[in-house]
């Protein structure tokens, strides 16, 4: 898929910086058959310093993701927030083998920054989605009342008696 809204035109752009502003939603990540999300609401603000000779964009995203729990794979909402630089030069032929260098060729008049976008948000997401309620105790939910149940009950066997040899070489120890 092309993604064509998320092109920039900066051949009729004067030389300063320009504010684009793109509101991603679950069909953008589905587009690049990312499957992850059962939900996304994130707002994308790039910031274009046009100069001469190159682009400096930088990329501001905020906002959350409906992911699972992997713990429980409850599904929750996500706080994501990420920053990305990238400066667009001027070349011969496409290269953009360098994450943070895109060369785009002399004759070009926009740039597509749906790959880029892509990429920052989906390295946003920790790789360990734990709900927050699962932290702090308050999420209610069948798989964790299950494994409450299987817990194992504490025994009276599983209390340790001390040793009273090892009490005394303990205290020679401390006696020092």
């Amino acid at each position: 898929m092309e993604h064509k809204e998320y092109r920039i035109p900066f051949s009729g752009l004067k030389q300063g910086k320009h504010t684009f502003e793109f509101q991603i939603d679950n069909t953008f990540f589905e587009s690049f058959e990312y499957k992850e999300f059962n939900a996304a609401d994130v707002k994308v603000n790039v910031t274009m310093n046009k100069s001469s000779t190159m682009l400096e964009l930088t990329f501001d995203a905020g906002g959350t993701v409906n992911v699972n729990c992997d713990l429980t794979s409850e599904p929750f909402d996500l706080p994501i927030s990420a920053t990305m630089d990238l400066v667009v030069k001027f070349g011969e032929e496409f290269n953009d083998d360098n994450e943070e260098i895109l060369i785009i060729p002399h004759g070009e008049h926009q740039v597509n920054v749906a790959q880029y976008i892509y990429e920052m948000l989906v390295l946003a997401v920790p790789l360990k989605r734990v709900h927050p309620g699962v932290a702090d105790g308050t999420l209610k939910s069948e798989a964790l009342d299950t494994l409450n149940a299987l817990r194992p009950a504490a025994s009276k066997d599983d209390t340790v008696e001390n040793d009273p040899r090892w009490d005394a070489l303990k205290k020679l120890i401390t006696d020092k």
